[in-house]
């Protein structure tokens, strides 16, 4: 049995036994190819779990994969075989003539001890074998967390790569009317749901970032009259300043060992360059000196580069930089203003924000420059940022009276609206939750 610590919950994970392991090949035949240029959904059939809380979490479960944009859910209707035991082999041609090519199977119940126990299976019709299995043990507060766990390893195994459900946003909660609008400081699940809101509002916060550990994040405050950055302990409400600067600090970020902070800073000719914080030493490097607007830096996975937006062409364009500031190089060369460059966990791609001929794109480009492609046009929209898989952008779109959330994944095609009780603006994706 393996044990994950997850923030305020363990869960426990093992194993369930597979049918004919001994002929199971390394892959089965089912599967999806991510990295085709047009994914057709695969058709799946998720059954309601076994149990009194077992719809509910393979609802979860299946709008998950839905919105992923790689799985299309049966219909439950459309089911010959009613699943009385979750354990037992179904019977493969009832689900082959409904075309379901995968069928995920599974229970939750109460331990004695007042746990939830949820586990499920996952099976190749087609080739009539089981493909995998596990169960997971967690409090009653924390079922809809197994629901988005099930989801990940349903995703993983027919895709070959990571979820990315199990994780959160934290983003800015918006309310009020437009010329007085309260900005709070809130995190959810990366749906919509468990809402929880991180300051109180009478000060207004922006661009929150997550650190690689997952625990703190960083933002920006006006509470002191003038913006100043902060890192906030998600769980404890612990609080710090960064540091105290001259002039104004914007676009705050972590670096992928979480020991650093990059960031610009505004001085008062007018000019704004990039420095990077050890938070440990709390000393401070400069890593650009232009006399242009250096902004929004952005660190490569592993660290050794940066990404950011400066006008010292004549508008804002796209460079990359050693992470010690050397070798600045313009990457980006399309018409337009580009903005809000973060670079992608995979290491292969740069997202930003484009304005051009009166709208707002959001879209992507490689690390070189190349490849541009644009994912989402709109009225007003900006801010993306990257799913722990880097397969799905999330950002902020001016709707009809403020802002809301948006996804979409690296096709363009699968564009979903986040739900929120309120406005919301500047989204930052987690890692996925350990």
């Amino acid at each position: 049995m393996k044990s994950i610590l997850k923030p305020l919950l363990t869960i426990a994970a093992m194993a369930l036994g597979m049918t004919a392991v001994a002929t199971l090949p390394a892959r089965a035949l089912v599967e999806i190819n991510v990295n085709k240029g047009n994914v057709e959904p695969l058709p799946i059939a998720i059954t309601d779990f076994q149990g009194e809380l077992g719809a509910q979490i393979s609802d979860i479960v299946s709008a998950d994969l839905k919105r992923s944009g790689l799985f299309a859910p049966i219909d439950k209707s459309a089911f010959i075989e009613k699943i009385a035991n979750p354990d037992a082999q179904p019977r493969f041609d009832d689900w082959k003539v409904i075309n379901a090519q995968a069928l995920v199977t599974g229970s939750v119940g109460k331990e004695a001890d007042g746990r939830i126990r949820a586990q499920y299976r996952l099976w190749d019709t087609f080739a009539g074998q089981q493909m995998s299995g596990e169960q997971f043990f967690a409090n009653d507060a924390n079922q809809r967390r197994v629901a988005h766990i099930i989801a990940d390893a349903i995703y993983e195994r027919l895709t070959g790569e990571k979820g990315y459900f199990d994780t959160r946003v934290v983003f800015i909660d918006e309310s009020g009317a437009k010329n007085a609008r309260k900005k709070r400081l809130a995190i959810m699940d990366q749906d919509g749901a468990n809402v929880r809101y991180l300051s109180d509002g009478r000060s207004i916060v922006l661009t929150p970032r997550f650190s690689p550990n997952r625990q703190e994040i960083t933002y920006m405050s006006y509470e002191s009259g003038q913006p100043r950055v902060y890192l906030l302990q998600i769980e404890t409400g612990q609080r710090e300043l960064v540091g105290n600067f001259p002039g104004m600090t914007f676009a705050p970020r972590f670096s992928p060992d979480g020991q650093k902070v990059i960031m610009s800073l505004l001085r008062d000719d007018g000019n704004s360059n990039i420095f990077a914080m050890d938070l440990r030493s709390r000393s401070t490097t400069r890593l650009t000196n232009s006399t242009a607007i250096d902004t929004s830096p952005s660190y490569s996975p592993d660290g050794s580069k940066v990404v950011f937006t400066s006008d010292r062409g004549g508008r804002a364009q796209i460079y990359v930089m050693g992470a010690d500031g050397s070798g600045q190089t313009r990457i980006s060369f399309g018409d337009g203003v580009y903005s809000t460059p973060v670079w992608s966990p995979r290491g292969d791609l740069v997202a930003f924000t484009k304005q051009t001929g009166g709208e707002f794109q959001i879209g992507v480009m490689k690390t070189d420059g190349s490849g541009e492609r644009i994912l989402s046009s709109g009225f007003q929209q900006e801010g993306p940022t990257w799913a722990p898989n880097g397969r799905v952008l999330m950002f902020f779109r001016d709707s009809a009276g403020g802002p809301k959330l948006v996804s979409v994944d690296l096709t363009g095609r699968n564009e979903q609206s986040i739900p929120t009780a309120n406005f919301a603006s500047d989204p930052a994706w987690s890692p996925l939750l350990e």
